[in-house]
């Protein structure tokens, strides 16, 4: 597409004003400057992390802000010095938006920590709109066996998701608590490398239980029950400290507990013996570039169903508040251009 085919203004859901509801505004569309490609949206998906930057639990977001994160797209412009990229190319606009390249962390493969990083639909404008940038180096191809709106949670849920199941390997009996857009995804790649899964949802929620099972998780119930059979690793995506005391006294001696959030409820205190037995607690943060292209490649060899909610743009409040209230079973994602 030439740049002046391109259309001057675009529709936009912007938070204006953390807890309080996003605002439909018609806006310039952004230029692509360099090292930049612009992409138009085809479909952003809606995350748990959207829905704390919203309600202010992430400090200092930039305000106004275009939410959005799980971006997919063609891109169709290049800005200078673009030479990676071409017009037309489907891509994925992930969390991580750009690094500095220099520091301790970039230069040991741990961009994800780095402490300059700047995040999409944080600091930088994201996906819930008709247009987005991206800094041409971290934008990922999509595979051509997804289409827009089930590729589109695999840019966080599937990332990220992936980033804390390998942090939970070896495991053979893996537990999984909080059964949303990430687990969905996650017990499927788990279960196509002979893991048993179980999953452990919000008390009485049989529709995810359910989901569980016909995903391949070996099995489901209440996160307030005991787990089956010790172990050997939890991934908790819940963002509920409560959770931790009980993956901990869950898992067997020598087993691991990730944190898959990047907010959580506060810990309660436990007491050490469920620590003790060298149990380990870790955190995930981020992703890398390496993280995405590893998993792009396993997903394009051996693919992974995602379950969607769909909502067209302008209904981005309310799949923000069914997230919250537990109404989504799988992914949310808002359908911004129905084209194929």
């Amino acid at each position: 597409m030439e740049v002046d085919a391109l259309p001057n203004a675009m529709a936009a859901m912007v938070l204006e004003e953390v807890a309080r509801p996003l605002a439909r505004r018609i806006l310039k569309v952004p230029e692509a400057g360099p090292g930049q490609v612009l992409v138009r949206v085809k479909a952003c998906g809606v995350c748990r992390t959207d829905l704390h930057v919203a309600d202010g639990e992430l400090p200092n977001p930039k305000l106004p802000l275009i939410l959005g994160h799980e971006i997919v797209g063609e891109i169709v412009h290049l800005g200078s010095g673009v030479t990676d990229c071409a017009i037309g190319t489907r891509v994925g606009i992930p969390w991580l938006a750009w690094t500095c390249g220099i520091c301790a962390y970039c230069s040991s493969g741990r961009e994800n920590l780095c402490p300059q990083a700047r995040f999409t639909g944080y600091q930088v404008d994201g996906g819930y709109a008709q247009f987005a940038l991206a800094d041409a180096r971290y934008v990922f191809p999509i595979p051509g066996n997804y289409d827009w709106v089930h590729a589109a949670p695999l840019l966080c849920a599937g990332l990220i998701g992936y980033r804390s199941w390998k942090m939970a390997q070896p495991a053979e009996h893996l537990g999984m608590y909080g059964f949303g857009a990430a687990a969905h995804l996650l017990v499927q790649l788990a279960a196509q490398r002979g893991q048993k899964v179980y999953a452990f949802t919000r008390p009485g929620d049989t529709e995810a239980q359910r989901l569980a099972i016909e995903l391949g998780a070996f099995w489901s119930g209440d996160s307030t029950a005991p787990a089956p059979k010790p172990l050997d690793a939890a991934i908790i995506f819940a963002p509920v400290g409560g959770l931790v005391p009980a993956a901990l006294q869950a898992v067997r001696p020598g087993g691991t507990v990730v944190c898959a959030g990047i907010h959580m409820s506060d810990i309660p205190t436990f007491p050490y013996r469920l620590l003790w037995m060298e149990r380990v607690v870790r955190s995930v943060a981020n992703l890398t570039r390496a993280d995405g292209e590893e998993f792009f490649r396993a997903i394009a060899q051996t693919p992974i169903v995602t379950k969607v909610h769909t909502y067209p743009l302008d209904d981005a409040n309310r799949a923000l508040e069914e997230l919250k209230t537990g109404k989504v079973h799988g992914a949310a994602v808002l359908v911004v251009d129905r084209d194929p």
